[in-house]
C-alpha cells in the first residue's frame, strides 16, 4: 500500500485496486480512518479527534492531488507523493 504523505504522525495511504469512492486511509498511531476524498469526511474507523481535523485539513488543501493519485491508483500505477500539512 503506497504512502502517499506523512505529518503529525499522520500516515496517509492508499491502497490498489480499491473499491469506489474515491478514498485514502489515514493511520495515527493504533487508529485507522478511511476518509472520502470527495465529500472530505470520514467514512470508517476511528480517529482521535485532532488527529481526524489535521487530516481533513490537509485533504482539503490537496483533493484534486488525491482525486489524481486514486485515478493513478486504480489504473495500477503509482500515486504521486503530496506535501505534507505545515
Amino acid at each position: 500500500m503506497p504512502t502517499i504523505s506523512i505529518f503529525y504522525g499522520i500516515i496517509i495511504q492508499m491502497f490498489w485496486n480499491e473499491h469506489a469512492p474515491p478514498h485514502f486511509h489515514a493511520r495515527y498511531g493504533d487508529f485507522e480512518g478511511i476518509i472520502n476524498i470527495q465529500e472530505l469526511k470520514m467514512t470508517e474507523g476511528t480517529l482521535p479527534i485532532r488527529a481526524l481535523a489535521l487530516t481533513l485539513d490537509w485533504a482539503e488543501l490537496h483533493q484534486s492531488e488525491l482525486l489524481e493519485d486514486w485515478r493513478l491508483c486504480t489504473h495500477k500505477q503509482m500515486p504521486k507523493k503530496i506535501e505534507p500539512l505545515k
